[in-house]
């Protein structure tokens, strides 16, 4: 098979973005479909590839989480979505935690996961901190979870939504829920 020449294409898309919502329009749903997948794929390559999450993950600890002990809300360091989050307590049945679900699962078990790493809180708290790496694909979902346990009964205290819009994080909602619901 002869090579395939892209250079008009990509010059096209590179210098005008509107182009990009163009040949979207142009497709049929069968292409588009393929197209997305293939975006999605390469994403995903290129964060797997390109990026050094060991140093960025190391980065991140540095400054992703609050006076609180907390993590701070996820941010983008290209290739990567940062995810941080943590619990801290004196106990397992009393302590305070903040996660990150991506797309309605927990960002561990998500399958877009690339790496993640915990660490044991020192001093005499238990608990932990971790920071989770995402690829940055368009149109991902981010519930950032912030509970408390006392007593052995878990009660959520704020769920803040963003959503990845043209390689950024937006936030969508914040909400601020009490024991009896939402506020």
């Amino acid at each position: 098979m002869a090579a395939r020449r892209y250079g008009t294409i990509v010059r096209h898309l590179r210098e005008d973005p509107d182009t990009s919502r163009e040949l979207c329009e142009k497709l049929p749903d069968e292409s588009l479909i393929e197209l997305g997948a293939a975006i999605r794929d390469e994403m995903m390559r290129r964060a797997r590839e390109v990026g050094d999450p060991t140093a960025v993950i190391e980065a991140a600890f540095d400054k992703g989480f609050a006076r609180d002990g907390l993590g701070v809300l996820p941010w983008v360091a290209s290739p990567y979505l940062i995810c941080p989050g943590g619990l801290i307590g004196k106990n397992r049945g009393n302590h305070k935690c903040q996660f990150v679900s991506v797309d309605d699962v927990w960002v561990w078990e998500s399958g877009d996961m690339i790496d993640e790493v915990k660490r044991s809180l020192p001093g005499s708290d238990e608990g932990f901190r971790a920071i989770a790496l995402l690829p940055i694909v368009e149109g991902m979902e981010l519930d950032v979870v912030r509970a408390r346990m006392r007593q052995g009964q878990h009660n959520v205290e704020r769920v803040t939504s963003l959503r990845v819009r043209k390689g950024r994080l937006i936030e969508v909602e914040r909400r601020d829920v009490s024991a009896r619901g939402a506020r």
